[in-house]
């Protein structure tokens, strides 16, 4: 199966499911990462490293596609969706994707929503262009620090609804691939601690009887 993960900053795709992406690699699924907007600009906290910073996740995570687009950092509500929506379309013909997983359209971080708008517009690009794989799985993931600030109390919040199984050794791996990004973890009980992404693994797990877990919103299915 070919997996396209389309996330608005690197370290999303670690927060939101590293575990899962390894997971992925290592039971033989072709992954793919699209970032939206590889700038560090008004993030204080990323190191002038992120580039390196970033392929070094991705190495740990086993990672060999990632995309890169130029978008403004926090400023992607000021980009023409079309922009948007004909990247991530681009990926997918390339990857020829059969599985998007994106953030959740209710985060907190406008970018974050602007691409999940985008990807929602962009998987439908089998039923107009010949050639790509018609769309199997599409699924919203959270990311800690963004998806539990769902504030906007009209909007429906993430519902966890897809468990995949990482195990305590998927924990560690996704928290040595976040350690590759200097400056992202911060000290407990900031939702970026080593203590509150154990104890959402574990909490996720609990809700669906597995040893640890990532979750997910799935939105559409045909598998």
């Amino acid at each position: 199966m070919n997996y396209l993960f389309v996330v608005a900053h690197p370290d999303d795709e670690v927060l939101g499911a590293g575990a899962t992406i390894h997971k992925l690699v290592q039971g033989g699924h072709k992954v793919a990462v699209a970032i939206m907007s590889g700038h560090a600009a008004a993030r204080n906290n990323l190191s002038a490293t992120l580039t390196e910073d970033e392929a070094k996740a991705m190495s740990i995570m086993g990672v060999e596609t990632v995309y890169h687009a130029d978008f403004p950092n926090i400023k992607m509500n000021t980009v023409p969706h079309l922009d948007l929506v004909q990247y991530i379309e681009r990926c997918i013909e390339d990857s020829m994707a059969e599985v998007i997983v994106t953030h959740h359209p209710a985060d907190t971080n406008n970018d974050h929503v602007m691409t999940s708008y985008a990807a929602q517009a962009a998987c439908r690009l089998f039923q107009r262009r010949e050639g790509i794989p018609r769309l199997k799985q599409f699924l919203y993931m959270e990311v800690l620090s963004a998806t539990e600030w769902s504030l906007d109390s009209s909007a429906n919040r993430f519902t966890a609804n897809h468990f995949v199984e990482v195990g305590p050794e998927g924990v560690d791996l996704k928290l040595q691939a976040l350690a590759a990004y200097q400056g992202v973890m911060r000290p407990y009980p900031h939702p970026r601690s080593e203590e509150a992404i154990r104890g959402l693994a574990a909490y996720r797990g609990a809700q669906a009887g597995l040893n640890y877990a990532e979750a997910f919103e799935c939105v559409f299915s045909t598998l």
